[in-house]
């Protein structure tokens, strides 16, 4: 189908949608940008969607395999989220990095397309991502002037305090619920200035826990999901290696 506008999504698996588990769909996960695409091709039937992002890659994996990928797709309209794993890295040249993302965002700035991009979240609130506050800071300041340099429009995920309330988040406590990526589509689109219908999910209540129950869940927590993610930086695997994009080309929901 020739769709007369098209929707690219690119990045990790912030914008694959992990964490918004739906296994009728490719990998297995629903997400934001699935949800703001839903609502976009339901109000025009010529509009078509691509989601070319894959869990776990860096911002240097992002802008080989995906830029120029979206730049053959004609697009209207990209999202791009990326450097959020290289952050996390125990090394990392921000201001190297972000070089590269601005070049990244003028490629597709030059195709005529909206272009929307992401500031990194403020974690402050979790013990363990919160030791990365200083650097996803920097971050968000280059983030800002590239989006001032380039005319992108901005979803200011670090202003955004309702994710300070844990059932915005998965079990895993790295990737937004169902409840938190409903949420960042609304936001999204607001950015767009869309008129949208999506509704949050009921977000799961998060229990209290006495001193004891909460030892045992934390680390359960680090059996389960954070040492995987260490062994997985430290030999050089991903989460996402053997996974191809949910919608390599434009379609519809």
């Amino acid at each position: 189908m020739d769709f007369t506008s098209r929707y690219v999504a690119l990045g990790d698996s912030f914008t694959e949608g992990v964490g918004d588990e739906d296994p009728t769909r490719p990998n297995g996960v629903r997400g934001w940008a699935d949800r703001a695409a839903e609502q976009l091709c339901a109000a025009d039937p010529g509009f078509g969607y691509a989601n070319l992002a894959i869990r776990g890659r860096k911002l240097r994996q992002i802008m080989a395999e995906q830029v120029d990928a979206a730049v053959e797709l004609n697009p209207t309209l990209v999202s791009i989220y990326a450097g959020a794993n290289d952050i996390l890295r125990p090394r990392v040249d921000i201001d190297d990095l972000l070089v590269e993302y601005n070049d990244a965002v003028g490629k597709l700035s030059a195709t005529g397309a909206t272009v929307v991009m992401f500031t990194g979240f403020d974690a402050r609130g979790s013990k363990v991502f919160g030791t990365m506050r200083g650097r996803t800071a920097i971050y968000n300041e280059l983030v800002r002037g590239i989006a001032g340099d380039h005319g992108a429009l901005l979803v200011d995920y670090w202003r955004f305090s309702e994710y300070y309330d844990w059932g915005m988040w998965a079990h895993d406590r790295m990737h937004m619920s169902a409840a938190g990526h409903a949420n960042m589509a609304k936001r999204f689109l607001e950015v767009l200035k869309y008129e949208h219908s999506i509704d949050v999910p009921p977000m799961s209540p998060v229990p209290e826990l006495s001193r004891a129950e909460a030892i045992r869940a934390n680390a359960q927590w680090v059996r389960e999901y954070a040492a995987p993610w260490v062994v997985r930086r430290v030999t050089g695997k991903s989460s996402g290696d053997n996974l191809r994009p949910k919608y390599p080309r434009p379609t519809r929901l």
